[in-house]
């Protein structure tokens, strides 16, 4: 037994390759428990920022990465136990006279997903760290604070995967490809600042949005031809639901420069109506309608004062009363409620005064 624990198979006995294998199938087999405790233990350490976050939640975010993590923190450790076979580390490529072989490649894949994993991790921490703020802006009635925190979350988790890529790029051709590459940025800042001018006033626009407040997320809004509820402000647009229950995305810049129209944020609603009346209506008949529809708003709870009900003006086939008033009624079917009682209203006192709506005559042709 010995003899075999201690014979070479590819530079290295098979005692050692047995330790590596039980190492990756210990840790394999514990993973989600391992996890689950190291996740748990870490919650103890931060839950006293957010009591109202559950255990479940936090471990939920790292469980999968920190299941990853291990499994490679295993393999890395173990393989500490192994020489790479000289015989299978064959040269894939020479790139100037410096041979690029197996080893290095399995190398450079190990390094990337490591870096893979931690970069995973820390994004979950994000995550993490967004729940604790949005749990307490949930404590308030403004929701403009989820949105906030919604949009610095999408913020610096691009920050760092921007981060993560240099990383990356620099596992893959090396620092001086990242020292290149930074150098240029630097040369061709105008140029890049150029082709992303629209990319940048949408960020400056989203940034503005938070700052000034002209709207926040829940509000219903008008901008250009689109009305509808605003769902959600990222770094580049606008998310709105329109009335047709269409899903319409503005850049924010648009949103910022053109003239918008915050609907939540009237006081009143204004309505307009125009009756036409027959033209054979008598002057008497017409101003009992006009005293009956005002005595009407009068006594009505949702009209406010200042309402104005009057004979607008005539023509040749009809006389024209128009009905103005205010009413502090926002939600939309309440208001069409009011609306419809106020309509019908005006028809039952035509018909007790004995006048009808203007009829449309059709002018023969000429021959």
């Amino acid at each position: 037994m010995e003899d075999i624990l201690n014979s070479i198979i590819f530079s290295n006995p098979v005692r050692n390759y047995l330790i590596v294998l039980g190492i990756v199938l210990f840790v394999f087999f514990i993973r989600r428990v391992l996890s689950k405790s190291l996740a748990s233990g870490l919650f103890k350490l931060i839950k006293h920022w957010s009591p109202t976050i559950q255990q479940h939640e936090f471990v939920e975010l790292l469980l999968r990465p920190l299941e990853y993590f291990l499994l490679l923190t295993a393999f890395i450790m173990g393989s500490n136990h192994l020489i790479f076979p000289p015989e299978l580390n064959i040269t894939i490529y020479n790139r100037s006279n410096d041979p690029y072989t197996l080893h290095m490649l399995l190398q450079t894949l190990l390094q990337i997903t490591f870096s893979v994993t931690v970069i995973w991790i820390l994004l979950r921490l994000m995550d993490f760290v967004a729940l604790i703020l949005e749990k307490k802006a949930d404590l308030t009635e403004d929701r403009t604070d989820n949105q906030f925190i919604v949009f610095f979350r999408d913020f610096f988790k691009a920050i760092m995967i921007i981060i993560g890529s240099m990383v990356l790029i620099n596992i893959l051709f090396g620092q001086h490809i990242v020292e290149k590459l930074v150098a240029g940025l630097g040369i061709g800042a105008a140029a890049l600042a150029l082709a992303a001018k629209e990319s940048i006033e949408n960020l400056i626009g989203s940034f503005i949005i938070f700052s000034d407040k002209p709207f926040r997320v829940g509000d219903s809004v008008k901008v250009d031809a689109f009305q509808g509820t605003v769902e959600k402000i990222g770094l580049r647009s606008t998310r709105i639901r329109t009335l047709e229950k269409t899903f319409v995305t503005v850049p924010n810049k648009k949103m910022v420069d053109s003239v918008l129209d915050n609907l939540s944020l009237r006081t009143q609603q204004r309505v307009a109506v125009k009756l036409e009346l027959a033209a054979d209506t008598p002057s008497d008949g017409a101003a009992k309608v006009v005293r009956g529809i005002q005595e009407y708003l009068s006594k009505h709870e949702d009209v406010e004062p200042g309402y104005s009900v009057s004979l607008f003006d005539f023509t040749k086939d009809s006389f024209v009363l128009q009905i103005i008033y205010m009413t502090n009624i926002l939600e939309n079917a309440a208001y069409v409620n009011l609306r419809e009682d106020v309509n019908f209203a005006a028809i039952r006192i035509l018909q007790e005064n004995g006048v009808k709506l203007a009829m449309k005559t059709d002018t023969p042709p000429v021959q």
